[in-house]
């Protein structure tokens, strides 16, 4: 059993299970992840991050409902979801991923105001919860350990 420790949140946290599903590209195993925002800067900010870092971006989805069914149709490796969206929030959309497949990576990032969700989401299932601001390295720390 491994820890992950999130710099912003200052507390340990299991965030680790199994590894699988990875797509081989070139012989290195390269994760799939959706990223679930409603605002597009964070998207692009955490898609051109996760790129760089080696993820491949699968899809990215602007509400909980869509994040949904991008999953259903993807199957991605990984999910980051943020909290506050319109049409259905990132616990409700983890809720019904997760009973979709209860063996789903879903790390959560959110805003700091937002601390008391952190223990709803990790009691749901969350890999992990992540506030931002954040740094490039807690994400992939996260993703890593998912």
């Amino acid at each position: 059993m491994k820890y992950c420790y999130n710099r912003n949140s200052f507390h340990l946290k299991y965030c680790c299970k199994v590894n699988s599903g990875f797509k081989i590209t070139g012989g290195v195993f390269v994760k799939k992840i959706l990223i679930v925002d409603d605002s597009r800067v964070s998207r692009k900010m955490l898609g051109n991050m996760l790129e760089k870092s080696g993820f491949e971006v699968v899809a990215e989805a602007i509400n909980g409902k869509e994040g949904y069914e991008l999953f259903t149709k993807l199957e991605p490796d990984v999910v980051l979801m943020d909290i506050t969206m319109p049409k259905m929030n990132g616990l409700e959309s983890m809720k019904l991923i997760l009973d979709k497949d209860p063996d789903a990576k879903v790390i959560i990032i959110s805003a700091a105001g937002q601390m008391e969700k952190r223990e709803e989401a990790m009691s749901l299932g969350a890999a992990a919860f992540i506030t931002k601001p954040y740094l490039n390295q807690d994400i992939i720390d996260a993703i890593n350990c998912s």
